[in-house]
């Protein structure tokens, strides 16, 4: 018998503070093993490209060779005749009236028809028996382009009389834009800086540039369609959100989104690459004209193509500030590069004007940030979504700003730190604890790594260990020209989706009795995309439930939407989903104790009860049942949905409002090793200081913020993909030419963290993910530029613009 209520929702903004003190083993605030670990490191997982299929076919996908052009023709003759080709899609072959799919703008086509814009855009799918004879028949597809003017910048784009994009928009946001190709534009606008500016002492400006990063998860863009009895379609995934896949995904199927069953699986990294669709239309369509499961599994060079990127962007900035290093007024432009389709393009305009002036105090601000459409790479989620491209920005503006101050940088930031209460550009009050100058305190107060590592005393004399160097084992230095450089950043991060958007979660949660012992079931839609969702679902349950025996059952769309794994937002909004519905749970839980054995025992009626250790007990430890006997033969299975308080959309003319949820602070310090004379740089080591909330699960916490601070790393020194200003094209689609930090480039990063509760959130938590991300870039920066005294407005900074050459 199961006792299961309706699935409901809990008001926005109710309290959500620790209702029981649980001390169950293995629940939050312990550093739990992960259940997947040991299976990940073992190489036992089965992420989604391992998935099989008896009687199954393998889909290719044939990409764009040009990056603006007309389709004058496509033939699949000699594809189609191909043996062992069971089906070839154009985009004449889409069944559905609905032909494009987008996370807001409904403007990317399932496959491209009349025009490519982008290199590497879909054109043709192949289903074959084999992924070979899939590649080579997809080779065989002759396709004639009358190749087109690109639209590679702002110039270009905003030009009179350019090539426009997308011709006759018609979305929500080109009625506030000044140009069809500018997807959205955000100002923010609070005071009058251009009369804050006139009592500024001094004045800096900056023109700042920052490359086009690929999130660079391991694990390639894959799934398996499976078509079903009844005309529907089952498909395994590797994704961030499956919800909102299937509102995508179905409209183009022309299928209703209850016969499109989706469940995920094994996912190899994501980092917002997978917030877009990929292959899942293409596998979808496939399995459904031949009737047969079709699996497709991209390789590294179509990954690249296969999902967006970080914006690259240049942005203009100026800071003003009074001779005693207090900041008079902020200015900036940000121009952030969306590609050729829009994305989460106009979140991330969003973000990146919203935040554009870091975790500082200042009154008087003008900003602009806007995305442009071009004949680019599309771009759109990355970890740190806008606000790092802004924080490598305004980091270099603070020390631009200590330098002509003759202050020290850590000191300029701690006098200018925002705090709780400090009112933010958008109007918007920080209601928790921002310990902006705290953080930079700890990193500046840790020791500094001994000073040439790379010698060492032997019998012999001194020996060099060239690993500890810049150039590693290519041995191109023992020490000559190496010199040490240490620089400081801090940044700001908004914390869940915003603007407006309605960002619930929900859990199911059921009890039940199974061999003599009470066991929990947590179900949710999360993508476990890494971060540990699975293992602090887990961790609240045991808290909020008192057992030990709790199962996660997969992520599938049976169960209501859990919002994206994105936006540090799963353990705030998903977590507070599943102990909302745990306190449900255990609510009804305690009614049938107080009806069965109410009258056995008076603090039934009387006293707070828990459930701990298996058992119904009163605050004092008296044990008053077992839950195997409250349960008997009954299950309470509730499903419920949980949101955080609410926002608001920012005004679209002075960027005023309450546009964000929570924010997160982090704070590093860079020590550097630089060959002045072959422009090569050794990270020593990238500290970080961060404040958490309550860790849930701490070992989690400093996996996570050293994780962030190696991208942050990445995109600072080597990583960037590489677009032909002339042609659009990608020139770089591979980890031969695309270089991301390996074990021997990643240094020690030791990690303080603070653990200082906003009591708005579950348990007081803040999200930890993308913090990390925005302050370690511009740390590593300010390092080289302390180490070689250049101004290195760019990111990645690469070798020749430190020797000059």
């Amino acid at each position: 018998m199961t006792l299961r209520p309706r699935a409901a929702t809990v008001p926005a903004g109710t309290p959500t503070k620790i209702t029981q003190g649980s001390t169950t083993p293995g629940g939050i605030g312990e550093s739990t093993l992960r259940p997947d670990g040991t299976l990940k490191v073992t190489g036992e997982f089965a992420y989604s490209s391992d998935m099989w299929h008896e009687d199954m076919l393998w889909g290719h996908t044939l990409r764009s060779t040009v990056a603006h052009a007309e389709i004058r023709s496509i033939d699949i003759g000699e594809a189609v005749a191909t043996p062992g080709v069971y089906a070839v899609l154009t985009y004449d072959d889409l069944p559905a009236a609905v032909k494009n799919y987008g996370l807001e703008i409904q403007d990317t086509p399932a496959l491209a028809h009349g025009k490519v814009r982008h290199h590497g855009e879909p054109v043709a799918l192949v289903a074959a028996d084999h992924p070979e004879t899939a590649r080579r028949a997809a080779a065989k597809i002759r396709i004639d382009y009358a190749e087109l003017p690109v639209v590679t910048d702002e110039e270009s784009a905003t030009a009179p009389g350019a090539v426009l994009v997308h011709e006759g928009r018609t979305d929500h946001h080109i009625g506030h834009v000044p140009h069809p190709n500018i997807v959205h534009r955000q100002p923010i606008v609070r005071g009058d800086a251009d009369r804050a500016a006139e009592r500024a002492d001094v004045v800096v400006t900056g023109d700042y540039v920052f490359g086009m990063q690929d999130q660079a998860f391991l694990g390639p863009e894959s799934g398996l369609a499976v078509p079903s009895e009844d005309g529907g379609v089952e498909l395994y995934v590797a994704t961030q959100w499956l919800h909102s896949d299937l509102r995508q995904i179905a409209p183009v199927l022309g299928l209703p989104e209850d016969k499109v069953r989706m469940t995920l699986s094994g996912v190899g990294g994501a980092f917002g690459g997978r917030e877009d669709l990929s292959m899942q239309i293409h596998a979808c369509l496939l399995a459904l004209r031949t009737g047969k499961p079709v699996k497709m599994v991209y390789n590294r060079f179509e990954s690249f193509f296969g999902h967006v990127h970080r914006h690259p962007a240049k942005l203009h900035y100026e800071h003003g500030a009074t001779k005693d290093g207090k900041l008079t007024h902020m200015k900036c432009r940000i121009v952030l590069d969306g590609g050729a389709y829009a994305s989460a393009s106009p979140a991330v305009v969003g973000n990146a004007s919203s935040l554009a002036v870091g975790p500082y105090a200042v009154e008087d601000v003008d900003i602009e940030a806007i995305a442009l459409y071009s004949n680019n790479p599309p771009c759109g989620a990355m970890r740190g979504f806008g606000a790092v491209q802004a924080c490598f920005a305004y980091e270099a503006q603070m020390d631009k700003l200590a330098a002509a101050l003759d202050m020290d940088p850590v000191e300029l930031r701690q006098l200018n730190a925002m705090e709780q209460g400090t009112l933010l550009p958008t109007g918007q009050p920080v209601d928790s604890p921002a310990p902006v100058a705290e953080l930079l305190r700890r990193v500046k107060a840790r020791p500094m790594p001994p000073e040439r590592q790379w010698l060492s005393a032997d019998a012999q004399g001194s020996s060099v260990d060239v690993r500890a160097l810049p150039g590693g084992l290519s041995n191109t230095t023992h020490g000559e020209g190496v010199v040490r450089g240490v620089g400081y950043a801090v940044g700001l991060k908004n914390v869940g989706f915003s603007e407006g958007f309605d960002d619930y979660s929900t859990a199911r949660v059921r009890m039940e009795v199974i061999n003599g012992e009470p066991v929990a079931t947590v179900h949710t839609a999360m993508a476990e995309v890494g971060q540990g969702g699975v293992t602090v679902h887990a961790q609240i349950a045991r808290t909020e439930l008192g057992v030990s025996q709790v199962t996660i059952h997969p992520a599938d769309t049976q169960v209501g939407s859990a919002g994206s794994t994105s936006a540090s937002r799963q353990t705030y909004v998903t977590g507070g989903a599943v102990k909302h519905s745990c306190e449900a749970v255990r609510e009804k839980v305690l009614e049938m104790g107080r009806r069965k054995f109410g009258t056995y025992h008076p603090a039934w009626a009387t006293a707070e009860l828990l459930l701990e250790g298996g058992k119904v007990v009163t605050d004092a430890g008296e044990v008053l049942a077992p839950l195997a006997e409250v349960l008997e033969d009954e299950a309470v299975d509730i499903e419920l949905e949980w949101r955080h308080r609410p926002t608001e959309p920012f005004d679209l003319r002075t960027g005023q409002g309450n546009g964000h949820v929570q924010y997160s602070f982090a704070a590093h310090r860079a020590v550097v090793e630089v060959d002045t004379e072959l422009g090569l740089v050794k990270v020593i080591e990238l500290a970080c200081a961060q404040d958490v909330g309550k860790a849930l699960n701490p070992l989690s916490v400093e996996g996570q913020i050293q994780g962030g601070t190696t991208q942050g790393l990445g995109v600072a020194v080597m990583e960037e993909i590489i677009v032909d200003p002339k042609t659009a094209k990608v020139r770089n689609p591979s980890f031969t030419d695309y270089l991301i930090p390996t074990i021997l480039d990643t240094p020690t990063i030791p990690v303080d963290v603070l653990e200082l509760a906003d009591d708005h959130a579950p348990y007081g938590l803040r999200g930890i993910g993308e913090a990390p991300t925005l302050s370690s870039t511009p740390a590593v920066l300010a390092a080289i530029r302390n180490a070689t005294g250049l101004a290195l407005e760019r990111t990645p900074v690469r070798p020749e613009h430190i020797t000059g050459t």
